[in-house]
């Protein structure tokens, strides 16, 4: 089996880049996606480790796209560190999520959150904050009893802490990651909140600008979904992919591989995603 969906403490998971070949390993995987938001910088030492591990490692990312409703995330798989269209545009989205990060934590502050950016620096080591790290600094420091009360009462959409972040057009999002030898995937579709009608609608649109895979296999998915949406990739002849969307302790019952227990994503996806790459 393999995950295509993991997160390190490069964008807002809890473990480091070299600790998740170590989990997939543990889990039984033969292959596993590091898909940081917005970053390519874990590759690196996730790749070197996974090599000593005997497991392979695909070099991905995730990025948001602007909708009317709900949210849109694109996985993007076999990107590497270094230059092209792509990498340049994840550079200025880190610029604006840096941006983003100082302006939450100063409206934490006007709540009365005795936050600082540099705890919430600390908490991530250092570099790709993301709203997790901010949450775990909230129960670290009483404000918050746990993750999920973090972002139900100040982080999530809609509560007085959140601060809208930098999103591509999906379109946009495709054409870059095309234009730099990637493979796009829709990534949890259900998170766009649309109806099946429309979710079809927008998945044959995407499909025309180069969609590759939509992420039929996720890890909180129940079986009933999961189904739907690989029928979903089979009317529009694209592959079926699947991933934990591990994050460590700020999403606990998500586990590299098995997800909630019941993931197992086939070692076939990776062959076919792969014959999806230009050229």
């Amino acid at each position: 089996m393999i995950d295509l969906h993991t997160h390190s403490t490069v964008s807002d998971g809890s473990d480091p880049p070299a600790r998740i070949p170590e989990l997939a390993a543990e889990a039984g995987c033969t292959a596993v996606a590091l898909t940081d938001h917005d970053r390519l910088d874990g590759i690196g030492a996730a790749s070197a480790r996974a090599t000593a591990l005997g497991i392979e490692l695909v070099p991905g990312c995730e990025i948001s796209c602007e909708v009317g409703a709900g949210t849109m995330h694109v996985l993007i798989y076999f990107v590497e560190p270094g230059e092209g269209p792509l990498q340049d545009e994840l550079v200025r989205l880190q610029r604006a999520r840096d941006d983003r990060n100082t302006e939450l934590v100063a409206r934490l502050q006007d709540l009365g959150l005795a936050v600082t950016l540099e705890e919430i620096e600390q908490e991530a080591g250092g570099r790709g904050i993301g709203r997790p790290h901010v949450a775990a600094v909230l129960v670290r420091k009483g404000l918050a009893s746990s993750i999920q009360d973090a972002f139900d009462r100040h982080l999530a959409k809609g509560r007085p802490g959140y601060v809208e972040k930098m999103r591509l057009e999906p379109d946009q999002a495709l054409r870059l990651a095309l234009a730099s030898g990637g493979v796009p995937v829709l990534a949890h579709p259900l998170s766009l909140a649309l109806t099946p009608p429309a979710l079809e609608r927008t998945v044959g649109d995407l499909v025309d600008i180069g969609l590759a895979g939509v992420e039929a296999l996720y890890g909180r998915y129940p079986p009933e979904e999961r189904n739907g949406l690989c029928d979903l990739a089979r009317r529009h002849d694209l592959v079926a992919t699947g991933g934990s969307d591990h994050h460590g302790s700020y999403k606990p019952d998500l586990a590299v591989g098995v997800g909630q227990g019941d993931l197992e994503v086939p070692d076939d996806v990776l062959a076919r995603l792969g014959a999806r790459r230009a050229g």
